[in-house]
């Protein structure tokens, strides 16, 4: 059977040249990748690739679906939107059902009692804090332009836009320096230098976790836009770690950005505040037109993947909004609300589904 998958494919190797000198075992690098666009039978080898996993990817996503559990992503708009609810979520909608929500008379309690079912005061765990106690390594996130959602909380994967703030900037200084004092003939070259520019221990938490450190570098230096735009970072942060680390508890959560200035492809390694003389101000419709778009990337990201069809539970929030958008699966609690939903018993739900 394995034989039979695999000998198209072995055929156009042979053919290709393909020998252990040229490509070893368990090696995919740069030197492969030159190799297959140099081949003129590169085209069947795509094809023969694709043909192998038209045929595993089914019967694989069927045994995890199977074997799947219960799993929850929370993404959180900012406050200071221009709109309310009725004009929210308009991309994804007619996917989920809006839930009414009795908001809090302090909008200030609103996330603490959305997140972790009290009030700030109450200083009670959040959501992805009591799941991420059950000691899974990477399986509790929580991405945010600002750094108000997680704190400490042991085993969550706490990624701030603002808590990089430090490291973000000695990045764009170096990688301004790399281009502009070295010689670099290439991108091999380029992507050899950007690797050193590792996360010092008085720049952020993450520099603790070697995987999470080496996380964060390739996101910031992934160059496009996240040194630059808080919402960028947090959009492709998530992305990656869906790709990477298929989470089963997901909070992710929006800012402000700001109103973007005229930069070169050199500056967009530079610090916009101090580069260029127009002053800085907020983007609140800009961010309302960014997050529209960036709630439908999220949302199909993680149905790309089988871990998440029919199990998991999608929460599109805005703080302070007496409404919410739910998509999950019609035994999620909250789907049943006949009366609008105190924060706390939306949390309430959110813990009954993660089975906590």
């Amino acid at each position: 059977m394995v034989e039979r998958l695999f000998e198209p494919l072995c055929r156009i190797e042979q053919t290709m040249g393909v020998n252990e000198k040229n490509w070893p075992r368990r090696h995919f690098t740069l030197d492969q990748v030159d190799f297959l666009n140099r081949s003129p039978r590169y085209p069947e080898w795509r094809k023969a690739v694709a043909d192998i996993f038209a045929r595993l990817d089914p019967l694989l996503e069927d045994e995890i679906t199977r074997a799947g559990h219960s799993r929850l992503v929370v993404v959180i708009a900012p406050a200071e939107l221009p709109v309310g609810p009725d004009r929210m979520w308009l991309r994804i909608r007619q996917h989920g059902k809006r839930v009414p929500l009795e908001a809090p008379e302090d909008v200030a309690d609103y996330l603490p009692l959305l997140l972790t079912g009290a009030s700030r005061k109450g200083a009670a765990g959040s959501i992805a804090a009591k799941y991420a106690a059950k000691g899974d390594a990477y399986d509790a996130w929580a991405v945010e332009a600002n750094a108000s959602l997680v704190g400490g909380a042991e085993h969550v994967v706490a990624l701030s836009y603002e808590r990089l703030r430090d490291y973000r900037a000695r990045l764009m200084s170096e990688v301004r320096h790399i281009v502009e004092t070295q010689e670099v003939r290439g991108p091999r070259q380029l992507s050899a230098k950007l690797k050193d520019l590792k996360i010092r221990a008085s720049e952020g938490d993450v520099s603790r976790d070697l995987v999470l450190a080496e996380f964060a570098r390739a996101i910031l230096l992934s160059g496009n836009g996240t040194l630059l735009v808080n919402n960028t970072f947090v959009e492709w942060s998530t992305v990656q770690a869906v790709r990477r680390a298929r989470p089963s508890v997901a909070i992710v959560s929006f800012g402000i950005r700001n109103k973007i200035k005229p930069f070169s492809s050199l500056l967009i390694y530079a610090d916009q505040d101090t580069t260029n003389p127009i002053p800085t101000q907020m983007d609140t419709l800009g961010t309302y037109v960014d997050l529209e778009i960036f709630y439908q990337y999220i949302w199909q990201e993680f149905e790309k993947y089988a871990e998440y069809r029919r199990n998991t539970a999608y929460l599109f929030v805005g703080e302070g909004m007496d409404e919410l958008l739910a998509i999950a699966p019609p035994d999620f609690p909250l789907l049943a609300a006949t009366k609008p939903a105190k924060l706390a018993e939306v949390f309430a739900s959110m813990k009954d589904w993660m089975n906590l």
